[in-house]
């Protein structure tokens, strides 16, 4: 196939059933961005939908039955757009397209006034929305899983990445004196994964979402936009509508360590397929490295504290 993959698109296309009177060999297909997954603007006169191919590899670590789920139970929360069909088997997923909006990256958050705060209205909406995923997001789970996986594979850890993983037991310690009730999270909030209207931010892409400390989320986002702390208050007191308890603020910048701990494993995963979109060898030495300087900081001891004494040091 082309390096643009319109050709396999089209043929998914040809092999799925009929979308909105779309024909497959006359439909418009643009492709999109993407770090492990095809995904096209699928269009026809006024028809568009969304075309999902998954990426050679993720069937190791990505259950496309849970995801296809996730996907409709966030479309019921209204962040995300309607699922058409999804394939459990082959992890082709056809979705609504949402026409009018722009794809984020760390610059548009910066640029497109409110959309920090409209990201922590989007999280609100989906923690608090009742909704139940299959898959339970368990993050020193994930992270055991994703060396098991690494077993298999040549290739090193970043220098140092076991005695970090070491200093992590009084993280969890701190986690799970105190647990928050799970809610419904998405779970991996790279920017590419907001869609802003500029009235209104949709969510898309879940394939790593599960059950989860809702606190993740946050965190984990001003860790992908790279957020300024002017930028997380504004996405923070959008979520809580005013000041978090300081064990709430303290998750929220554990998370920001946790989630670099985890996602440098995944990275690795990547340099080990050979994927060829980053160089995903210097993103997880990147993200273990700033992993590591969070957790240094004096200040990181101290949220811990907070997490570990639990929420009676919420704000009033």
């Amino acid at each position: 196939m082309g390096d643009d993959g319109l050709d396999l698109a089209r043929d998914a296309l040809a092999q799925l059933p009929a979308f909105a009177g779309i024909d497959p060999a006359s439909a418009k297909i643009e492709r999109l961005g993407g770090l492990t997954n095809l995904v096209f603007r699928v269009s026809q006169g006024d028809n568009v939908l969304c075309l999902r191919l998954p990426g050679a590899g993720t069937e190791e670590y990505i259950n496309r039955a849970d995801e296809a789920q996730a996907a409709r139970e966030a479309a019921k929360a209204g962040v995300s757009p309607g699922v058409l069909y999804a394939d459990p088997d082959t992890g082709i997923m056809v979705s609504e397209f949402v026409d009018g909006a722009v794809t984020m990256t760390p610059e548009e958050f910066t640029a497109r006034a409110g959309s920090p705060g409209r990201a922590g209205e989007a999280f609100k909406k989906l923690h608090s929305s009742g909704a139940k995923f299959n898959f339970q997001f368990e993050l020193f789970s994930m992270i055991d899983e994703y060396l098991g996986i690494l077993s298999g594979k040549t290739v090193d850890l970043p220098d140092g990445y076991h005695d970090v993983l070491e200093e992590a037991k009084a993280v969890r310690q701190a986690l799970e004196a105190h647990p928050l009730p799970s809610a419904a999270c998405h779970c991996d909030p790279l920017c590419e994964n907001f869609l802003d209207t500029g009235s209104r931010m949709w969510i898309v892409d879940w394939e790593y979402s599960g059950m989860n400390d809702p606190m993740w989320d946050l965190g984990d986002l001003s860790v992908e936009g790279g957020f300024s702390a002017e930028q997380d208050e504004e996405m923070i007191q959008a979520y809580f509508g005013g000041e978090p308890g300081a064990d709430e603020r303290g998750r929220i910048i554990i998370y920001k360590a946790m989630c670099d701990l985890l996602w440098t494993l995944w990275g690795l995963i990547q340099h080990a397929n050979e994927n060829p979109v980053d160089d995903f060898w210097a993103y997880s030495v990147g993200r273990f490295e700033r992993c590591k300087a969070l957790m240094a900081q004096p200040e990181f001891a101290q949220h811990v504290a907070a997490v570990a004494a639990g929420p009676s040091n919420t704000a009033s």
